[in-house]
């Protein structure tokens, strides 16, 4: 797992091919909006959150937001445990995104 800044992460993600954007805020957080292009999967779902994102691509990059990057984080942590290797979270999360949403 990797905490990157807003500019860290758009950067970085700009710049990667193999990147899937992952949406752990709940449904009515992503009702206000979210990243363009985002997967939503609730972390406070518990196993079925684990269960969700076993079913992901371990070989792609993903860049991990919810509204304060404490939440992202704990999901970084769950699926590295999992064999996830490239994590990469959002600090601050959507409190701080100045970025579109849709």
């Amino acid at each position: 797992m990797e905490n990157l800044s807003q500019e860290e992460w758009v950067e970085q993600l700009e710049n990667d091919t193999n990147a899937v954007i992952l949406d752990v805020r709940t449904d009515s957080e992503v009702f206000e909006g979210k990243i363009p292009n985002s997967l939503h999967i609730d972390i406070y779902r518990g196993e079925e959150f684990v269960s969700e994102v076993e079913k992901l691509d371990k070989t792609k990059n993903y860049y991990i937001y919810c509204r304060s990057g404490n939440r992202s984080g704990q999901a970084c942590k769950i699926m590295e445990q999992i064999g996830f290797e490239n994590t990469y979270n959002l600090i601050g999360g959507m409190m701080q995104w100045e970025g579109d949403v849709e």
